[in-house]
């Protein structure tokens, strides 16, 4: 069971790929929620992916049953939360695993102590959290599988559909559109194009950085003969839109990409850029070089967890900014706004493969 968002559903790659090569020939399920069900397209870790809403509670009723019906021999809550730990109880497993610290963890056979005391560290990351609720079953993790995703060629042939879209549409400013982008099922040592992926939006404002500040990276990238590509949701046009007005260099924008045509595009691209995301994850997944900038998120607990070059940028010092923060009880608040455009652009010097 792995419930919410984008990134926490890449982060469980890790423990997937671990429960994989441990077990080959097992039966392995996850249960996402369905409007991030697509992430894991293709992915060979696991058997199924089974999917419920959010909203809908009689899709939750239907899912708990068809859980039940499976019959599963043990089930892992990855997430900790009430609704994944109702899932876990339903599926009527032998053995239902879960963290000590979990609320109802009286439903749970057996209890794992924090992942903290299991790898010995002062700090942990998400995956290495979930990772160690499998080691402590006796599924080997000491190796820490990073997160991976799977390029599809459906979602490959689609969004090259979509790009010829854009550049019909584009003809007169043609020469700055990035046309030169490896469609291909090429080896990945050779299937990255000359071109940036910028993510500018957050689900938060305290993990969004400046849209104008973009627009700065955006030149910057530009001077280095990588024209940029931005992405969001429609509901977040406006700041695409914003970031290519203000921008002095060109900016192809897209708001209707799929999951798996997001992951297909970082796979492509020279560099990643953008705010601590589920989006940042992906790029990382498909070991895209990353610069992440961090406001205030937990950087230990939701770095790039990557072999690829990856750098994260963050205010190192407090500022006024922070009140807020400070008054929500954020154990380590860090003002985004507060990040300087030369910081992120040294960065991703310093990431960019030579």
């Amino acid at each position: 069971m792995r419930l919410r968002s984008i990134g926490d559903t890449v982060l469980a790659t890790p423990s997937l790929i671990a429960l994989r090569k441990f077990l080959p020939d097992a039966r392995i399920d996850i249960l996402l929620e369905d409007w991030v069900a697509p992430v894991l397209d293709g992915f060979d870790a696991v058997d199924n992916v089974l999917t419920v809403s959010r909203k809908d509670k009689k899709s939750r009723v239907e899912t708990a049953w068809q859980i039940r019906r499976n019959r599963y021999d043990v089930a892992f809550n990855l997430h900790g939360g009430t609704t994944a730990t109702f899932f876990v109880r339903a599926s009527g497993a032998k053995y239902r695993v879960g963290l000590a610290s979990y609320q109802y963890n009286f439903l749970y056979t057996h209890l794992a102590p924090s992942p903290l005391e299991f790898w010995k560290t002062e700090y942990a990351h998400s995956a290495e959290q979930q990772l160690a609720l499998l080691g402590f079953v006796g599924v080997p993790v000491s190796d820490r599988p990073k997160s991976r995703l799977v390029v599809t060629e459906k979602a490959l042939k689609s969004l090259k559909e979509k790009f010829n879209a854009v550049k019909a549409q584009r003809r007169e400013g043609a020469k700055n559109f990035p046309s030169e982008i490896n469609f291909d099922q090429s080896p990945i040592a050779n299937r990255q194009s000359p071109i940036a992926l910028v993510h500018p939006t957050a689900a938060f404002d305290t993990k969004q950085w400046g849209t104008e500040k973009f627009a700065r990276v955006a030149e910057s990238l530009f001077e280095k003969g990588l024209p940029t590509v931005a992405v969001a949701t429609r509901e977040e046009r406006e700041v695409l839109e914003t970031l290519r007005q203000t921008s002095r260099a060109p900016v192809t924008i897209f708001d209707d990409l799929s999951l798996p045509e997001i992951t297909a595009l970082a796979s492509r691209t020279k560099i990643f850029v953008g705010n601590d995301s589920g989006i940042a994850h992906i790029a990382a997944a498909v070991n895209t070089p990353t610069v992440v900038i961090f406001g205030a998120s937990n950087v230990n607990h939701w770095r790039p967890w990557t072999n690829a070059p990856n750098e994260i940028v963050y205010a190192e010092k407090a500022c006024n900014h922070q009140l807020d923060e400070i008054r929500k009880g954020s154990e380590n608040p860090k003002c985004i706004r507060c990040v300087d455009v030369k910081e992120v652009c040294e960065a991703i010097g310093r990431v960019l493969p030579t």
